[in-house]
């Protein structure tokens, strides 16, 4: 006997087999998970001497994986004597992250032989939550 509503009064029961009910209740959950879009996470990789321009490129490509509903992986690649030079790298990093629009946060930092990675997801916008107060 298996219960199909407990909302009404009397509860709706009904007698079948549970282990053919247990095999159409997960075949309806694995159906409504293929549904769903999975979010991945993206790649965007820089250098030490990347200029403005270009990192303002990757800035638009990463707020385009957000509309995407994507996690983004900005990797800065250090080699030889750049790697003598980690304070820069690292602002060059957050001026890449400052110039993404709408808030970002920031999930893993990583500092690695090769360089740093940061993993970045969008964060709420609170310019325009503002703007729709007013």
């Amino acid at each position: 006997m298996i219960e199909v509503t407990s909302h009404t009064d009397p509860p709706v029961c009904k007698i079948t087999n549970y282990g053919k009910y247990q095999y159409q209740q997960e075949k309806k959950e694995r159906k409504q998970n293929s549904r769903q879009k999975k979010g991945e996470v993206k790649g965007i990789r820089i250098g030490f001497t990347t200029s403005v321009h270009d990192l303002e490129i990757r800035a638009r490509q990463i707020e385009k994986f957000f509309k995407e509903g994507n996690k983004v992986r900005v990797e800065m690649r250090l080699r030889g004597r750049e790697k003598a030079h980690r304070d820069l790298a690292e602002e060059k990093l957050e001026s890449l992250l400052n110039m993404i629009a709408g808030g970002i946060k920031k999930e893993e930092t990583k500092k690695g032989p090769q360089g740093m990675n940061v993993i970045i997801c969008q964060g709420k916008q609170e310019n325009q939550s503002l703007k729709g107060s007013e």
